[in-house]
């Protein structure tokens, strides 16, 4: 059976509810499912509610935007405990560096003539966390940009009009959070750590020294040399493999769950439980 490990609903950045991405999972034949939204654990106990009556099982997750030596990474995080009180209150951190952040783009776009409100951001958002992705939902509404691509390269993007930072954590405090709540610290999406002009090899061996525990070998853009690459890594510094689609729903459109060219063996998921003494 096979698995997809790296999932976003609309409590981050994704358009769908958790409920809703553990249906499709049961309609396409998933196993399992990873609900691994930006900064927040909040959609985890819908989704395995949802699974427990469908037969998905979900494992709870995150995704962590850090810096490593001046790099950007993502991590994900893989079996925490959701209610962790050190985990709480990084996240509370960085939703709070998110909210700051989208004030200033906010202020940034009306300077620039494109009126865009905190209400209609909050409506787009829904309950989840407001980010970047709405507000280019937003700017395809209004028609300052004919694409969420064009919205990124003109407006939100690194460098362009109105691109804010934001508060993020450094690898080792992240790593260390995730592995303190009780879960994996999986590198995700290596491949674009490699498209920035990155050593992949010297940032996995890196964030092994810094107790990383995985690396998602299986991703949707990850060519088959690029794998094989990954995997021979994870031989060399005794990591977990793990992958998925990154599904964000509407967000990318012609974007779907793992499966067919692009599945995600459920192998993975049981050496991952045996890695935490689950298996």
């Amino acid at each position: 059976m096979n698995i997809d490990l790296h999932v976003h609903s609309n409590y981050s950045d994704g358009s769908m509810s958790p409920t809703e991405l553990v249906q499709v999972a049961a309609r396409i034949g998933l196993a399992a499912i990873a609900i691994t939204d930006h900064d927040t654990v909040d959609g985890v106990d819908e989704a395995v509610a949802a699974g427990e009556g469908l037969g998905v099982e979900v494992v709870p997750g995150l995704e962590l935007s850090v810096t490593c030596d001046e790099s950007s990474v993502h991590l994900l995080g893989y079996f925490c405990s959701p209610r962790a009180p050190r985990l709480q209150e990084v996240l509370s951190r960085l939703q709070e560096g998110r909210r700051n952040r989208n004030t200033l783009i906010l202020a940034r776009l009306n300077e620039l003539g494109i009126d865009i409100t905190a209400a209609e951001l909050a409506a787009v958002s829904g309950h989840g966390q407001s980010g970047r992705p709405h507000i280019a939902t937003l700017l395809v509404r209004k028609g300052a940009v004919s694409s969420m691509d064009e919205a990124f390269c003109n407006y939100l993007g690194r460098g362009a009009k109105a691109y804010q930072p934001r508060y993020i954590l450094d690898a080792a405090e992240a790593i260390a959070v995730v592995k303190e709540a009780g879960g994996l610290a999986v590198l995700a999406h290596p491949q674009q750590l490699e498209k920035a002009g990155k050593d992949v090899s010297a940032m996995v061996r890196r964030l092994h020294c810094l107790g990383l525990d995985g690396v998602e070998a299986y991703y949707p853009t990850h060519s088959r040399a690029f794998r094989k690459k990954l995997l021979a890594m994870a031989r060399r510094y005794d990591l977990v493999v793990t992958g998925g689609s990154d599904y964000h729903g509407a967000i990318r459109p012609g974007t779907s769950l793992a499966s067919g060219a692009t599945a995600v063996p459920g192998h993975l998921l049981e050496a991952m439980k045996t890695r935490l003494g689950m298996a």
